[in-house]
């Protein structure tokens, strides 16, 4: 049984000091409310398609994308060639044949039971280790694109299905290991730790070098409004050599566009990897189904694999641009949730202040179309410490350091799957779970949470789950 200072000790190899009072610094106003400033880009829907609603102020021409867009991401795909033209050209390779199936509600991913399978929406990222470091001569093309080398076989991410003539890739499974921590108040709380493995490899072992990074699918909400926050609004939250001394170094991630041939910031993914909601659609759309778009031109087939790069293929390019830009379309307007209850979760509000979790999920924002929005995140990376590190490096992102998840829409979770994870692998059943999982340099919020007693940690669970 682990204390909780033992149980950090176990994750970080050092003494995390007891609760320190911070300043309280959230305004009452935003205590009471975080929501829109336009309501035209919120809603207060509350169901299980709370997180599918377009802006009030589209055009009719905008709608008409809306609507194609959605169709693209909910309509199945399939192999070409076939009668279906507008949406063949799948596979070799793949691991769905829809967007949604990973992204239910248009919200994040899923679990299933131990000992089987892992679900489709728990995709297996492959990367040769330590190859991006910053000081690392002779990178490939690919690592200067995309941040990483992947398997030289199996390329950057396992696919669990195939089409008729290509066998696929290999099973994904998990198992968990228990660690049980115990709070201040005496109340235990079992943690769960992954341990992913894949069987049934059918194109030989994967490189001595490659290691697995599981990624959970994560909710496509919000993402416009994340475009549209001026690059300094983020870049002035940087403190990489901690100035101002309390624990949090925050930094961005540098990444190449695919648009432009470009480096800019990075805003998007686990490790702030991707910088345009487009870009990170095309992407999807290439490592989850193969299909090809003017962004990624090829199947998603290593010279290793002469069945997959033999496979039959339809058209040119399986996503034209005008296709791509009404998914991407789709994506950046879809209504972003309100809080609900907000004068219940004041208290709630004010805690999370209290123990410092606002430091790094910042809570305002106000994008170049001057509107107020409140993702609660500072989109910068963070050390979360070792439990979390999964040996991949991304561009300058670390093994262990992370994008702040935006919290927006996290109280939604349960109620549009039943199923839904959080953190980057999906580790954490729970808000309290997650939260518990926080090390690094969230170690002092996260210790504090675990002095609080049993009704001031229900409090600020409730007012995340109003959000």
């Amino acid at each position: 049984m682990y204390s909780a200072n033992n149980y950090y000790t176990m994750i970080q190899g050092i003494c995390i000091a007891l609760c320190i009072q911070v300043p309280f610094t959230l305004s009452a106003q935003e205590a009471l409310s975080f929501q829109m400033s336009e309501g035209k880009y919120s809603t207060d829907a509350k169901d299980k398609h709370a997180l599918s609603h377009a802006y009030d102020d589209l055009s009719e021409n905008e709608i008409d994308s809306f609507i194609l867009g959605k169709s693209f991401l909910t309509v199945p795909w399939v192999q070409a060639p076939s009668a279906t033209s507008a949406r063949d050209g799948l596979g070799p390779l793949y691991n769905a044949n829809t967007c949604i199936s990973c992204h239910a509600g248009n919200g994040g991913g899923i679990y299933n039971k131990l000992k089987a399978p892992v679900h489709r929406s728990l995709v297996f990222k492959l990367s040769q280790a330590n190859v991006t470091k910053p000081n690392t001569k002779n990178k490939t093309e690919h690592a200067k694109k995309f941040g990483f080398n992947p398997d030289p076989v199996y390329g950057s991410q396992l696919n669990i299905n195939a089409i008729n003539t290509v066998l696929f890739e290999g099973t994904a499974q998990r198992e968990e290991k228990l660690i049980p921590l115990t709070y201040a108040d005496g109340t235990i709380v079992n943690l769960q730790q992954p341990v992913f493995s894949i069987k049934n490899l059918n194109y030989g072992e994967l490189h001595k070098d490659t290691v697995i990074a599981a990624r959970i699918a994560l909710p496509l909400i919000g993402l416009g409004e994340i475009e549209k926050i001026p690059e300094q609004a983020i870049l002035s939250a940087e403190d990489i050599n901690d100035r101002d001394n309390n624990g949090i170094s925050g930094r961005a991630n540098y990444v190449y566009s695919l648009l432009d041939n470009k480096k800019h910031l990075g805003r998007f993914l686990a490790k702030a990897s991707v910088s345009s909601v487009k870009q990170q659609v095309a992407s999807a759309l290439h490592n989850d189904m193969s299909l090809t778009t003017s962004l990624f031109p090829k199947e998603n087939c290593t010279p290793a694999r002469k069945k997959c790069l033999q496979a039959t293929k339809g058209k040119d390019i399986d996503v034209p641009m005008h296709r791509l830009d009404a998914i991407t379309f789709y994506i950046t307007h879809l209504k972003i949730p309100q809080q609900r209850d907000p004068q219940k979760n004041k208290q709630g509000a004010r805690l999370f202040t209290q123990i410092g979790c606002n430091l790094c999920h910042t809570t305002t924002f106000t994008t170049d179309e001057n509107n107020t929005i409140h993702p609660f995140s500072d989109f910068l990376l963070h050390d979360m410490g070792k439990a979390l590190s999964d040996s991949r490096t991304e561009f300058s992102a670390t093994a262990q350091e992370w994008r702040t998840a935006p919290l927006w829409g996290v109280g939604l979770k349960k109620i549009i799957n039943k199923y839904a994870r959080y953190l980057h692998d999906g580790r954490a059943a729970t808000l309290e779970e997650a939260i518990l999982w926080h090390a690094g340099e969230a170690s002092s919020a996260a210790n504090k949470f675990i002095q609080l007693d049993a009704s001031k940690r229900q409090q600020i669970i409730k007012f995340l789950r109003s959000l």
